[in-house]
């Protein structure tokens, strides 16, 4: 998996795609969350559940379909009284922020794979870059050398890349 880090980068910058009156502080920590919370799924390793499972990591929870239910929900909890099309909106803001992890993590050197197609296709998938090194799942492997090398990793291939993303939806704000 991208490191908690490198997954909340990419949802602050998805975020700046939107309309600045819709992304206060509690939609963009929302959106943050959601990007991390697909890792809930370690919680299986707890509970015996294999990781090849639907419910083990990098599973159900990693899903696409996950995602958009995950947005829904936010929705309905958070935004329900704002009846507006802004709802769609956040909807999509949510719906990026999640699957983005499972884009990150699809693009990491390790583990078996993500399954986004989950609940439909339990099979995992790699993009065709793997490009991020994984990170270790406990924080202590975490704040070690290895840690360091997934953080130069993100840097190069998550950070970059936003900072670059940051500049074009910066420079499309201007253009109005």
């Amino acid at each position: 998996m991208a490191s908690a880090f490198g997954h909340a980068a990419a949802a602050f910058t998805a975020s700046r795609f939107f309309p600045k009156f819709l992304m206060q502080k509690r939609v963009i920590f929302l959106g943050i969350a959601s990007s991390i919370m697909p890792d809930i799924d370690v919680l299986a390793f707890k509970y015996g559940i294999p990781y090849e499972d639907l419910w083990g990591h990098r599973g159900m929870t990693h899903s696409i379909f996950f995602a958009f239910l995950w947005s829904i929900l936010l929705i309905l909890i958070f935004h329900s009284k704002n009846k507006s099309t802004d709802q769609w909106k956040l909807l999509t803001f949510y719906f990026l922020a999640t699957v983005s992890h499972s884009i990150l993590d699809a693009l990491t050197t390790g583990g078996a794979g993500v399954a986004f197609f989950a609940p439909f296709d339990i099979d995992r998938y790699f993009l065709p870059w793997r490009v991020i090194k994984v990170s270790p799942i406990s924080a202590s492997r975490f704040f070690s050398e290895w840690g360091l090398k997934v953080l130069a990793s993100e840097a190069k291939y998550i950070g970059l890349p936003c900072l670059i993303l940051w500049g074009v939806a910066k420079s499309f704000k201007s253009i109005k």
